[in-house]
């Protein structure tokens, strides 16, 4: 709930400084790639099993130890799509901004790590397949313009809302015919988010611009469902989920 309020506030936020602005609103398009520099979609542990039969009834009485590794967003999931609009309110010197963007990527699958089996003497490898990536940002800034001709470049700050989607995931010992398929591993949830941009903008118009924009985005610890995968001694696994990513953008600006 308190995470939602941000959204709130941001638009709230936003309603005096539009009062303030000297021209009608501008509207946007935009769309661009999200390339993820930092963050874990898990963390690392070791978890001793003492019985693999109830996950496979032909391993009863055998025992394992699980050592799953750390993995980032960009090694499961890659770069992202990135979609939006955006309504803006010229000021003296730049224009006060609202944002909603989208931010989605397909399912990702790696190597999460082994799991050890003594009675073998060998690590059998585990691996991970997680469910897409989706992301809704709801965000609120300033843009501050360098030049008024027709080529001008920008700074850019912002802050705000982020809600990522539920994401499932599957776990599998193909070595050992282990499958846990589709359990839950992050809530869907809303989280804070903030960035800087740097960018142009060529005027084609006295109405329409296009633009060229480079940022960093950041949004916060997602919230870990471990209903499934605690039993298994991984409960930590998922207590991250904070991201940092580049997003580059093309964006197409009316003014009405």
């Amino acid at each position: 709930m308190k995470r939602a309020l941000v959204s709130v506030l941001v638009l709230a936020s936003l309603a005096p400084i539009a009062a303030m602005a000297q021209d009608g609103p501008s509207f946007s398009l935009f769309a661009g790639r999200d390339m993820s520099v930092n963050g874990d979609v898990h963390t690392g542990a070791i978890a001793p099993i003492a019985d693999l039969g109830p996950l496979n009834p032909a391993l009863a009485g055998v025992s394992a130890e699980l050592r799953i590794e750390s993995r980032s967003y960009d090694e499961i999931y890659g770069n992202a799509n990135s979609f939006g609009i955006e309504m803006s309110w010229p000021m003296s010197s730049g224009e006060v901004f609202g944002q909603l963007r989208t931010s989605s990527s397909s399912d990702g699958e790696v190597q999460v790590g082994g799991a050890y089996v003594p009675a073998l003497s060998t690590t059998l490898p585990v691996y991970g397949r997680f469910e897409g990536y989706r992301s809704l940002s709801l965000e609120g800034g300033y843009r501050h313009y360098f030049a008024t001709g027709k080529v001008r470049p920008y700074l850019a700050g912002r802050v705000g809302t982020t809600r990522v989607d539920d994401i499932s995931a599957t776990f599998e010992i193909p070595d050992a015919d282990i499958l846990l398929s589709d359990v839950p591993f992050f809530e869907a949830g809303w989280n804070f988010s903030g960035g800087a941009d740097v960018g142009v903008m060529w005027a084609l118009s006295d109405a329409a611009s296009l633009g060229l924009e480079v940022g960093a985005r950041y949004h916060g610890d997602l919230d870990g469902d471990d209903s499934a995968i605690g039993g298994l001694g991984l409960a930590s696994i998922n207590d991250t989920g904070s991201r940092t990513s580049f997003p580059i953008s093309l964006r197409f600006q009316m003014k009405f």
